[in-house]
Order: C-alpha cells, then sequence, then structure tokens
C-alpha cells in the first residue's frame, strides 16, 4: 500500500542533497571536532562553516548561534537560562505553547522558581496583544515571555515584532519558539527584540536530533548541560558533526526554495480547505486556516460521531498519516491541550484532524484523503 504522509509539521523527509552533504562526515571525515589533529580542524571547520551559514542566513551573528539536539533542548535552556541566570522571577507564556514550553514553565513554577501567567487568548486562537501588556505592566518582577511564533497544531502565527517591542518597553526577556517557522520563512532575528530562539532541523527537510539556540550577543547565560568546553563552552558533549552540517543544508536548501515552495504549498492547502468544504459543509477550520496562518498547516474539527471516533485510527489503515494534534503527544489519549482552549464547552465534541504539507505532496493525494474521509464520516 503506497503511503499519503499529510504529518510534516510532525517530521519531514530528509532531502537527498542533505543526505549527500552529511555523509562524508559520517565515513571518512569522522573525526573528534575537539582533537587538535587533522581529522578534528576539519570537522570543527564544517561546523563553524555551518554555524556561519546560518548566521547569515537568520541575519544573526555566528557567535550567538549555537546548535542543540532540537527544538525541546533549545527551549529549556533559554527558559531555565532566563530564571536561573537572567533574574527572571516571572513567566509569562500561553496556555497553547507546544509541550517543551508548557510543561518546562509548569515546573518551574510548581517548584517555587518563578511565577507563571498565561495570557488570553482571542476566539480564534491568536494571542491577545493587549492582555500581555497588561500582565507585563502589572508587576515590577523582570518577566520572561515565551510564545511560539507559529502554533504547531492550529497554525496561527505570532506578532514578533509587536511581542518584542512589548518587551522592550517592559525590559522584559524574550524568548520565541521558532520551531515550525525557521527554514519555512525569511527571518531577520536583528530586526526583532528578542534574546532567545529555538528551531529543530527536521521540520524542514533536515535530519532528526539537531536544533539551534540564538542567544542574543548581549545575554550571558550558564550552560544547561556540563562536562566540556563544546560550543564555546555553552552545550558540553561531542558535537552532533553530520546533524550540524546537514542542518545547515537544509536551511540553505529551504532558504533557496522559499518562494516556490511556499507558493505551492499555499496553494494545496487552499485546495484542500475548498474540497473539504465542499463535501463536508458542518466542518470547523481550526484556528485562522486562512487568515495570518502558516501556509504548511491545516487543522479541520469533525463533527464527534460513532464513525469518526475511529477517524486516524481508520485513516492510518488506509495509509494515512495525518495527526490529531502535536506528534508529542501521540500515545497520549486525550483531546489537545489546544483544541481544549478553543473550544472550551464544546472541545469533546470535535475529532480534530491536523493535515500538514511539504513540496512533495499533491492535488492527487489531497483528492484521495477527501474521498477517503467521505466513507469515514
Amino acid at each position: 500500500m503506497e503511503r499519503i504522509y499529510f504529518d510534516n509539521a510532525a517530521t519531514t523527509a530528509m532531502d537527498q542533497d542533505v543526505l549527500n552533504a552529511m555523509m562524508p562526515y559520517m565515513t571518512e571525515k569522522f573525526g573528534n571536532p575537539s582533537a587538535i589533529y587533522s581529522y578534528g580542524r576539519e570537522t570543527k571547520m564544517a561546523i563553524e562553516n555551518a554555524r556561519k551559514s546560518v548566521a547569515k542566513i537568520l541575519h544573526a551573528n555566528p557567535g550567538e548561534i549555537f546548535f542543540t539536539s532540537g527544538g525541546t533542548e533549545s527551549s529549556n535552556t533559554s527558559i531555565h537560562a532566563s530564571v536561573r541566570d537572567l533574574g527572571c522571577k516571572r513567566i509569562i507564556s500561553s496556555p497553547i505553547e507546544h509541550h517543551a514550553t508548557l510543561h518546562t514553565v509548569e515546573y518551574l513554577h510548581k517548584t517555587g522558581q518563578a511565577a507563571l501567567s498565561f495570557i488570553k487568548l482571542t476566539p480564534n486562537g491568536y494571542i491577545d496583544l493587549q492582555s500581555l501588556e497588561n500582565l507585563l505592566a502589572e508587576s515590577d518582577d523582570k518577566a520572561l515571555v515565551t510564545l511560539m511564533h507559529a502554533n504547531n497544531e492550529i497554525g496561527n502565527l505570532l506578532d514578533v515584532k509587536a511581542v518584542g517591542e512589548l518587551c522592550r518597553k517592559y525590559n522584559a526577556i524574550f524568548h520565541c519558539d521558532m520551531v515550525q517557522t525557521i527554514g519555512h520563512y525569511p527571518i531577520n532575528l536583528h530586526d526583532i527584540y528578542i534574546h532567545f530562539a529555538s528551531s529543530a532541523g527536521h521540520k524542514f527537510h533536515g535530519p532528526k536530533g539537531v536544533g539551534m539556540l540564538y542567544v542574543n550577543e548581549d545575554v550571558k547565560i550558564q550552560p544547561l548541560l556540563n562536562g566540556g568546553a563544546q560550543e564555546r563552552n555553552m552545550r558540553a558533549g561531542t558535537e552532533n558533526l553530520y546533524g550540524i552540517v546537514g542542518y545547515a543544508k537544509a536551511l540553505e536548501i529551504a532558504t533557496e526554495r522559499y518562494e516556490q515552495d511556499s507558493q505551492y504549498i499555499q496553494e494545496l492547502k487552499q485546495y484542500m480547505i475548498a474540497q473539504l468544504r465542499s463535501t463536508f459543509p458542518n466542518i470547523l477550520l481550526n484556528g485562522d486556516a486562512e487568515g495570518n496562518s502558516l501556509y504548511t498547516v491545516l487543522n479541520v474539527g469533525f463533527p464527534l460521531t460513532d464513525k469518526s471516533d475511529m477517524m486516524l485510527f481508520n485513516l492510518d489503515m488506509a495509509g494515512i498519516c495525518v495527526s490529531g494534534g502535536s506528534a508529542c503527544s501521540s500515545g497520549a489519549n486525550s483531546i489537545s491541550h489546544v483544541i481544549k482552549e478553543l473550544y472550551p464547552e464544546n472541545a469533546a465534541n470535535i475529532v480534530p484532524i491536523r493535515f500538514s504539507f511539504c513540496r512533495h505532496n499533491t492535488k492527487e493525494e489531497v483528492d484521495t484523503v477527501v474521498a477517503k474521509l467521505t466513507g469515514l464520516v
């Protein structure tokens, strides 16, 4: 059975050119980057070239780019350091963040290390900027604001420049989870008032197990992991050499292809919305699917029926890969926390399905999925 993969917000297929760039560092160029002999020097050079490439694309300085194991580690480092090293006694976040952020801020709150406040949402799932300003204004304690650039379940985009300016006004630290947007949009980190940004290579056709943490050069923090001087004393442990090379190559390709890929995928998303609406007139488009939203993500709410309750399982049996929420929650038999926040009174009566696209998907695949859904609903 040929599979249809519509879960690209969870992870993407690695690009062949990315694998080709990585292969020499998995075979003959295997030296430890900390070694002083030639094998080590050539791999150290590969990492620094990757750092320069990433910094140039994101309009940052190479000294502000640190390679990590992924978005979760990058966000954890930023949040913990803000409380431990930067004097933040208060955290302001939203109830629809990725669990890498949500669980971390809840842990710091439960252990008494920081107060925690959640921003109100607008009815269609945006961060209410007036609520954010009210929270920033009501306390003299230094605050960390940690918000995602694009919601990984419903796709709503954050006005990062506006949030940054509020953080500047109230002298707050700003961390942004950009896991769903770096590699999908042109981003100029020096054009935003921001202290930390998180990214993961597997979201834009790069390898899993490698990510990036941007730390603004004006910020001085201690490492999350200790035990070595790697990453300029910021992350102990032998570097994920081929992962770092692959991350940089994937970001280069994504940047080169942005115009054509974003237009193609946006048209595919719009096509699926039209097909679904004509077939299922009573569906919900969760979030602001046709507004300021990720072009890669479409979250659809189907009414709960005897059939729709098993929809994800039946789609999987038909070779169609989609999700009901964040991939990091798969296996948890509960309603998405994002959907609960959007529909506090009615979430149990909605079956959310997230379709997320990449350049490899086609309209023929959309037609096949819609036809299969017709038989399931």
